[in-house]
């Protein structure tokens, strides 16, 4: 007999009763009933109902048994009685009657009970993860992580792509976020950096005649923590194809990513037609470039219904320059209850407030009601009702001026809307393209030119575009949004150092610079650089949409908490006096 098992606790079926087996786990829960012992022992693979009573050998020793300890057992299997069978687990027919049992490992008092759906406050859970671990729901989204993961590397060898490697110590590069220094011992003074993504060597991969590269990518950023962001690292379906162009990347990834959610969705809708959204319709229209399709507003300009209209307000916003008002459409939100709410909403937002309009039945017509239909009157009141498509039960809200001070929160607010008046569909995953990003961006204190994305992106228009407005340059650059999620983010790349140096001159860095910094993608692309594009899906977050979760560390093995620290292995720690020296490094002391 093995030393450990013969079975795990998912296996033992009727079929087993009367044999002898071997079972290792964990003890998940003890109930004594009237001196007869029932244990739930627990593997990472399942559950098996053990019995002991004073007729077994080792009945003393059971009743020493606390939740978790570690143990084997010997027993035989017998049948439960019809009555108490449990056909919610594979092994529910059966129970196994312990002979023999050896204490493998004791547990220490809990400071996290394994049993149950009991919530603990996060720094406990990440202090004790790897009791945290232990629990189903935990067990349940890492074998699921595992599981997209190797389906995503079928999928992608599946298509005549192969896995190389990438270095993980190499130089510093913009990429959006602070990097990650690591000192070098043999070159005091200077720095290695951890790659915030293989984005040059992807690259290179491709001059260096590779057709398709992909690898399942650890990135590094020193970034501040959100529910759906790590502040330290994550991975990346990272991707790269030579002689392609922007759509050939989208027919590439899509049976990819749309496959894995159709396999491991759980029954939820999988949206087989992606629509290709400009940045510039998705900030108008959702208020952000990673709108959630399932909700099905769309908001609207309606500037010249409030020019000149009795509400002074937006009518002398709209005297300046650059400013607009957008309305957000809201179906059956048509209550003066709901619209206050909104306008509280708003305020808690940082505005003034929310205008807004609704429509009832008056018996004998509509009747449009709110302040702001008193204001501008009933034919401006019902040309914004026709422009919206609206009738009676339903309102609309309005928000005005420059669209950079609030379509952020009008983004937010038509989530809100549709979470509230339930329009936004809950089992569906809804995919766009959204393209047409601008290369760059002006600092609106300084009016300085920089890079919006993607620095390495080739702008439509090449050289020529170049040319004129840099704020009027789009690039080669698209995200993948899914339920108001992130998911892909790609170009194709600037392959023509002539075009780079003049792109990056624009964001005011010189030739020298970007020799300086990019030296060695510079001096691949003097020597017959193809062209070529790709794309980085995240593991993290596809993962987290896949286990219905809002929260990024409920699908990442070991993360960090809020603060960048790793509770369990007391990271970030203080370096010793011989490490710091055979660096040649001096930590300054905070001054408080």
């Amino acid at each position: 007999m093995h030393a450990f098992r013969t079975h795990t606790c998912a296996e033992l079926t009727a079929e087993n009763v009367g044999q002898t087996v071997r079972l290792s786990g964990w003890v998940h829960r003890i109930r004594d009933h009237g001196g007869v012992l029932f244990i739930d022992l627990r593997d990472h693979f399942g559950v098996t109902q053990l019995l002991c009573d004073p007729d077994s050998p080792v009945f003393s020793e059971v009743e020493k048994l606390r939740s978790e300890w570690c143990i084997r057992i010997d027993g035989e299997v017998k049948a439960r009685d019809a009555s108490l069978v449990n056909p919610k687990l594979p092994t529910g027919e059966i129970e196994v009657f312990i002979r023999d049992m050896e204490v493998l490992g004791a547990a220490e008092e809990l400071p996290l009970i394994v049993f149950g759906d009991q919530e603990y406050p996060e720094e406990t859970r990440l202090k004790y993860r790897f009791l945290d671990l232990r629990r189903e729901a935990m067990q349940r989204n890492m074998t699921l992580r595992s599981d997209v993961v190797a389906s995503i590397r079928k999928r992608m060898w599946d298509q005549s792509f192969r896995e190389y490697q990438t270095p993980i110590i190499t130089a510093s590069s913009p990429e959006g976020a602070r990097d990650f220094l690591v000192p070098s011992r043999l070159h005091p003074g200077k720095f290695y950096a951890l790659p915030q993504a293989p984005q040059q060597f992807k690259q290179l991969i491709m001059v260096s005649g590779f057709d398709k590269y992909f690898q399942i990518a650890p990135c590094f950023r020193d970034e501040d923590p959100r529910a759906d962001r790590s502040p330290t690292d994550f991975y990346q379906l990272d991707m790269e194809m030579s002689f392609v162009t922007q759509q050939d990347v989208f027919d590439t990834i899509q049976p990819v990513i749309q496959g894995v959610f159709e396999e491991f969705g759980d029954g939820r809708k999988v949206d087989a037609v992606w629509p290709q959204i400009s940045y510039r319709d998705a900030a108008l229209w959702y208020g952000t470039d990673k709108p959630d399709l399932r909700n099905p507003i769309k908001m609207q300009i309606v500037s010249d219904h409030f020019r000149g209209s009795g509400f002074a307000i937006f009518a002398k916003l709209l005297e300046h320059d650059g400013t607009e008002i957008r309305a957000i459409p809201a179906p059956g939100g048509g209550s003066r209850k709901f619209c206050d709410r909104m306008n509280a909403f708003a305020q808690k937002e940082g505005l003034p407030g929310m205008g807004y309009i609704f429509w009832r039945d008056q018996g004998d017509g509509m009747e449009a009601a709110g302040p702001l239909a008193k204001n501008i009157g009933p034919e401006r009141t019902e040309a914004i009702r026709l422009q919206l498509g609206l009738g009676v039960g339903d309102a609309a809200f309005f928000l005005g001026g420059k669209p950079s001070s609030f379509e952020s929160v009008a983004g937010r607010a038509r989530v809100v809307i549709g979470e509230e008046l339930g329009l936004t569909e809950t089992d569906r995953f809804a995919f766009a393209w959204i393209v047409d990003f601008p290369m760059y961006e002006a600092d609106e204190e300084t009016g300085a030119i920089d890079f919006s994305h993607n620095p390495f992106s080739m702008p439509q228009g090449g050289m020529d575009a170049l040319n004129g407005n840099p704020l009027d340059v789009l690039g080669y650059q698209y995200d993948l949004a899914c339920n108001g999620y992130e998911l892909v983010s790609g170009a194709i790349r600037n392959h023509k150092p002539e075009i780079m140096f003049k792109a990056f001159e624009l964001a005011g860095y010189g030739e020298e610079v970007v020799r300086k910094r990019f030296g060695g993608m510079v001096n691949a692309f003097r020597f017959g650089a193809p062209p070529h594009g790709g794309c980085a899906a995240g593991i993290d977050r596809i993962v987290m949409l896949l286990a219905d979760t809002a929260n990024i560390r409920e699908v990442i093995m070991f993360p960090m908490n809020q603060r960048a620290e790793d509770l369990m292995m007391d990271a970030p720690s203080l370096p010793t006096s011989d490490q710091l020296m055979e660096l040649r490094l001096r930590v300054i002391p905070d001054e408080d």
